[in-house]
């Protein structure tokens, strides 16, 4: 995965720096089962979970997406880190990665306390032994965190958490109105019926897009038998690779940076594909070209971003700190608003500037949440639990690789 904050049009996001405090390990495991990161079915390495906080270490390394760490650097009107120093003591330095693939291999250093993983990145991190299991009670926030994010495929494992859900949000088809008609309510804008838009179709450029014509796939050809997206066997991988691959002739752009996707809807060179609500409201908001966002009636890929923490974090308890702070209901709005996500606080939609904010993301609601399939590291053992003979998220990118030649 790779992202970039709204402002980030405008400014870079910054390393930012905050300061920390001290946690006490206990040797209580996380859970076990599960598939290996590399691929290969295995058990979660057995690593410790905190059982109580102690002093706060004075700082903070952490790994995050651009604009999920912002200390008043970009806009002076937006600072989070600068009071969470001054509460704990903890002196944050926040190392902004591009990818979820950069985020691993920061991650595997062991020169960070945490980081802020995708779905494409949790499953590796855990099966890697790179994170540990989260003490939720130790996070006060965590309580008031939707539901619909606890407990899932791509933050847990046998019910144990190994972080604190952050923000969400859906992979939506947009399309521009002028040009697409009538509007379309299906994935097949973008495979199927793609050359009627030949040349001007656009796709997120990751492995992980294979799930959204996996998703499709299981939706019109039951033959296959898809269950999950992200638990494909060698045939239905096969098949969703074919169905790419015949979908790249339609192909204009294949983005991951979203300030492209803006500017190719903008410029015309794109007028459907899949695409995030952040990038919508800013091309409305330009004013240039009118599009309209959905999440057809197959449902849809998405994210939720976890907070999750080293298994070898020098400050474990800036890194509790922290946890709590960024989930809390004002900041948690914030981020989200500042980000253009749902925040995964329920309270935070309290707290936000624009009222509507929380009504446009769907923060709340579990239904639309429903309809998302988020991103899951692919596992060999599936991650639906359906059993041991799932293609590995490396064997993924192997094919996006041969997908785009």
């Amino acid at each position: 995965m790779m992202r970039g904050t709204k402002r980030a049009l405008r400014a870079s996001a910054t390393a930012a720096t905050v300061s920390a405090a001290l946690l006490v390990l206990a040797a209580c495991s996380g859970g076990g089962g599960g598939g290996a990161g590399g691929g290969s079915a295995g058990s979660v390495p057995d690593v410790p979970m905190a059982k109580k906080l102690g002093a706060n270490e004075k700082q903070l390394n952490i790994i995050v997406w651009a604009g999920y760490a912002e200390d008043g650097t970009n806009d002076p009107s937006v600072d989070w880190v600068t009071p969470f120093e001054q509460k704990t003591g903890c002196q944050v330095n926040a190392k902004v990665a591009g990818t979820s693939d950069e985020m691993v291999q920061l991650m595997r250093s062991g020169d960070y306390d945490g980081v802020s993983a995708s779905g494409d990145a949790t499953l590796r991190l855990v099966y890697g032994g790179q994170v540990a299991p989260v003490n939720t009670k130790l996070v006060p926030s965590y309580a008031t965190v939707s539901d619909f994010l606890k407990d899932k495929a791509w933050n847990s494992v046998d019910g144990q958490m190994y972080g604190i859900p952050h923000g969400w949000g859906a992979n939506v088809l947009m399309y521009n109105k002028a040009v697409v008609t009538p509007a379309p309510d299906s994935w097949s804008a973008v495979f199927d019926d793609a050359s009627r838009y030949a040349g001007k179709v656009t796709a997120y450029d990751s492995p992980i897009y294979i799930a959204d014509a996996a998703l499709y796939l299981k939706a019109h050809d039951s033959s296959l038998g898809i269950k999950d997206p992200y638990s494909l066997t060698e045939k239905q991988l096969a098949a969703a690779v074919d169905l790419l691959k015949k979908q790249k002739a339609s192909v204009g752009e294949y983005w991951s940076d979203y300030t492209k996707a803006v500017q190719s809807f903008e410029s015309g060179s794109s007028v459907v594909g899949t695409s995030w609500q952040v990038i919508a409201n800013l091309i409305q908001a330009d004013g240039k070209v009118q599009v309209g966002t959905t999440v057809p009636k197959e449902g849809s890929t998405g994210w939720s971003d976890t907070w999750m923490i080293s298994s070898k974090a020098a400050h474990p308890n800036c890194m509790y700190q922290w946890m709590d702070w960024i989930t809390s209901p004002e900041v948690n709005a914030q981020v989200a608003e500042w980000f253009g996500e749902a925040p995964a606080q329920t309270k935070a939609c309290e707290h936000t500037t624009d009222p509507d904010f929380c009504a446009t993301y769907h923060a709340t609601d579990a239904d639309y949440a429903s309809q998302i399939h988020y991103w899951t590291t692919p596992q060999k053992k599936c991650v639906d639990g359906s059993g041991t003979d799932c293609t590995a998220y490396t064997e993924w990118v192997r094919k996006w690789q041969e997908i785009k030649g």
